[in-house]
């Protein structure tokens, strides 16, 4: 039987438990992030190159932004989830199950270029099939992990006295 749980415990010594997000929601959480961001593109293609060069210019610099930042403003300012994730219920946290920060995000973003080597994120399949958490590379060396939210709060709220043991 596959375990796909994780327990952290605290300083406080309270044990928390967490759900790793495998392959096929984060896959479907990249896929619909990586859609949102070609829409907007083809939407500022059509405003800019109308500028000529220097609206070229503005289109490439836009890419680059999105590409690299779309996804660390979301994990660090959305609650540790991009729009994808948050449509899927899912989130980044570090692996003791706080918040994501600045530099862990920039980490396992900028790790992504390595995770689609040699095309269409090969080693970061790999990784995530080998790793017990799930976890890509960029997950691995930042120390993050993506997990599955609470799908609904009150039930949750039931459930803590089972999921927290001191």
């Amino acid at each position: 039987m596959l375990d796909t749980l994780s327990s952290v415990t605290t300083p406080e010594l309270i044990e928390v438990e967490l759900h790793p997000a495998g392959l096929l929601p984060r896959s479907l959480a990249w896929l619909i992030d990586t859609s949102l961001r070609f829409a907007l593109l083809m939407l500022l293609a059509q405003v800019l190159f109308a500028l000529g060069d220097f609206g070229s210019g503005l289109f490439l610099l836009a890419y680059f932004l999105l590409e690299w930042f779309y996804p660390v403003l979301f994990e660090v300012l959305g609650a540790g989830a991009s729009r994808g994730k948050r449509a899927l219920r899912l989130a980044v946290v570090l692996t003791d199950g706080t918040p994501v920060g600045w530099g862990a995000s920039l980490t396992r973003n900028l790790l992504r270029t390595v995770d689609f080597l040699p095309v269409l994120y090969v080693f970061g399949i790999v990784s995530m099939l080998v790793d017990k958490e799930f976890r890509r590379l960029g997950d691995i060396v930042a120390g993050t992990l993506v997990v599955h939210r609470s799908v609904d709060r009150k039930k949750a709220l039931a459930d803590a006295p089972l999921n927290i043991h001191v």
